[in-house]
């Protein structure tokens, strides 16, 4: 080994110490990457209505969001990074949310929306909103293995259909 492959020339080492370039940039690019995600792990339900909108994704956030909430649902997570909202379980019933497991709501009345916000084609995004029911409750099981798609006559569906028409209404389509 020459003492020029070592880094050292006239007895000066010309670089402390030595990154290749492309270690340098997978560096960066790890760096710059979060693993935390507020979207769940799972994909909608395929029954779940979708409608492509002649708006960004950000802008059909901001539009979900303050439905929701001006229909009086509580938000239990919200993301713009991940375009994601789901909401905390809802009685139709009593008009009355409750975070976490839904402890203590009628289940035939409980409902739990999440929506999907995608970018489409430029200038567009596809909603995706599911409304779904928990028939029995069972602690010692995932959550989501106890969910099931509202049925077409449930309030909760019928809530999904209405914040469809009002965003449909207000962004087009």
């Amino acid at each position: 080994m020459r003492i020029a492959d070592c880094g050292l020339r006239n007895g000066r080492v010309s670089l402390p110490f030595r990154i290749p370039h492309s270690a340098f940039r997978i560096v960066l690019l790890v760096a710059a990457c979060s693993p935390v995600s507020l979207r769940p792990p799972f994909q909608p339900f395929p029954e779940a209505p979708a409608v492509v909108l002649d708006a960004p994704p950000l802008r059909v956030l901001g539009e979900v969001q303050s439905w929701l909430t001006d229909q009086g649902l509580h938000l239990e997570r919200a993301s713009v990074e991940d375009r994601f909202v789901e909401t905390a379980w809802y009685d139709t019933r009593t008009k009355r949310s409750v975070g976490g497991r839904g402890d203590g709501l009628d289940p035939r009345s409980t409902v739990k929306i999440r929506c999907w916000i995608d970018p489409d084609a430029p200038g567009k995004s596809k909603l995706t909103v599911e409304a779904v029911v928990r028939p029995l409750l069972d602690p010692s099981r995932v959550e989501r293995d106890l969910e099931a798609i509202a049925p077409s006559d449930h309030e909760g569906r019928k809530l999904v259909d209405r914040l469809l028409d009002a965003v449909k209404k207000k962004l087009g389509t």
